[in-house]
């Protein structure tokens, strides 16, 4: 008897000592979860027909449990590398199914796809035409790889002053070519249909009516209009109501749509003070190429262009279970829903349970300290050598009673 349960000894220790090894051998595995090994006693009878004095017949491994606990944040240099700062895994499919994973280390595949080492791609809630995200769905998050779409140039808004002293030029009628027949002009770029950059010009004239100036606007060379200020006593501006000044279309390319500005004038003033231009924007913009990828604390994916424009492409499907360590093991650090773990509980970064997502990070293994983990296999080691020693203190026994017997 003595036999058997020392054998059952050295079984055990030996799997506490692969476990171990595991655990060791992934101290540089990204999102790495280590295990350990669960036993429990064994006794030949159980319930009532179990004695006071009853000795046991050894011990069994009941089980290999998961540690789902956090390995320590390492920054990197790849926006694509993700790490969950909190509960939660990252989403991903493959051929074989819907996986979840806390290894953050994503590549981008030839066909702009965001997928692990092993093919499988990250998914993502689509972005809904509310400016959200639909979380009812998930995609294949894919990175743009075309070109941002550039925009014409409608609505220009200028903040300036214009000098409450001037007089009406010395030279009539306005010549954007002759510089007397206007007192001042604020030169910007505008942008056609197809992103082409223009040149544009306000050129401001006093009038011979008091606090009343008109705004003639040049593109390309091209006479768009005449609007008029007027400015009350206090040079606040008082008409147009609404400060906008609408133009003529103007054809500067034959391939591209007319370029017709609403020019916002709600912040001109007219003061005693000099002429001074303020600032100057537009809403047009030309074609871009993708610059960068980012990726923001709530998991929202946003592809950048070198147009200073933006465009989301999807939020990061996080889920968690309500037994984690009942998840199917895949192996290269994913799991697989079970029975066990329960049903996925969908969600996004920074809502409810789920952690916050950090960009060029990764998650290490949660093993990575070794010393713990040497301590285990010294004391895996010495269970061995103590289950041996009985084994060889029985056999000496039996030896004993054979000589007896001799």
């Amino acid at each position: 008897m003595p036999f058997n349960i020392a054998l059952s000894g050295l079984n055990a220790a030996s799997s506490d000592l692969e476990v171990t090894a595991n655990n060791i051998a992934n101290t540089n595995t990204v999102g790495f979860k280590g295990s350990r090994a669960d036993f429990a006693d064994v006794f030949a009878t159980t319930g009532k027909n179990l004695s006071s004095t009853a000795i046991g017949s050894g011990v069994r491994l009941t089980g290999v449990t998961q540690e789902f606990g956090r390995g320590n944040i390492e920054y990197t240099q790849n926006s694509l590398d993700l790490a969950i700062s909190g509960n939660g895994f990252f989403t991903v499919k493959g051929d074989d199914g819907v996986a979840y994973t806390r290894a953050g280390n994503f590549q981008q595949d030839k066909d702009g796809f965001v997928v692990t080492a092993q093919g499988r791609r990250l998914q993502v809630f689509p972005p809904n035409s509310a400016g959200g995200f639909d979380i009812s769905t998930m995609k294949d998050l894919q990175l743009v790889t075309s070109q941002s779409q550039a925009k014409a140039t409608d609505n220009v808004q200028i903040a300036f002053n214009l000098p409450a002293d001037a007089t009406p030029p010395l030279t009539a009628p306005f010549n954007a070519a002759d510089p007397n027949s206007f007192n001042q002009a604020t030169p910007f770029t505008v942008y056609d249909s197809q992103g082409g950059e223009h040149s544009a010009t306000a050129y401001y004239v006093k009038t011979a009516t008091p606090n009343q100036w008109d705004v003639h606007l040049v593109v390309e060379g091209q006479d768009a209009g005449t609007g008029t200020l007027t400015f009350s006593n206090n040079g606040s501006l008082a008409a147009p109501a609404t400060g906008q000044l609408v133009f003529n279309p103007v054809t500067v390319n034959a391939g591209t749509n007319p370029i017709q500005l609403t020019m916002d004038m709600s912040n001109a003033t007219q003061f005693g003070s000099k002429f001074s231009a303020g600032a100057v924007n537009q809403d047009g913009f030309p074609a871009g190429t993708l610059s960068s990828i980012d990726v923001s604390a709530d998991g929202v994916v946003s592809a950048r262009f070198s147009n200073g424009q933006s465009r989301a492409l999807g939020q990061l499907a996080l889920a968690d279970f309500a037994n984690p360590q009942g998840l199917r093991q895949l192996g290269d650090t994913s799991w697989a829903e079970s029975y066990e773990s329960g049903q996925a509980v969908r969600g996004s970064a920074g809502n409810g349970k789920f952690g916050a997502i950090q960009s060029g990070a990764l998650e290490a293994s949660n093993t990575s300290d070794l010393t713990a983990q040497l301590v285990n296999m010294i004391k895996a080691q010495r269970n061995y050598q103590a289950n041996a020693q009985v084994i060889s203190t029985d056999d000496k026994m039996v030896q004993t009673v054979i000589n007896i017997r001799n």
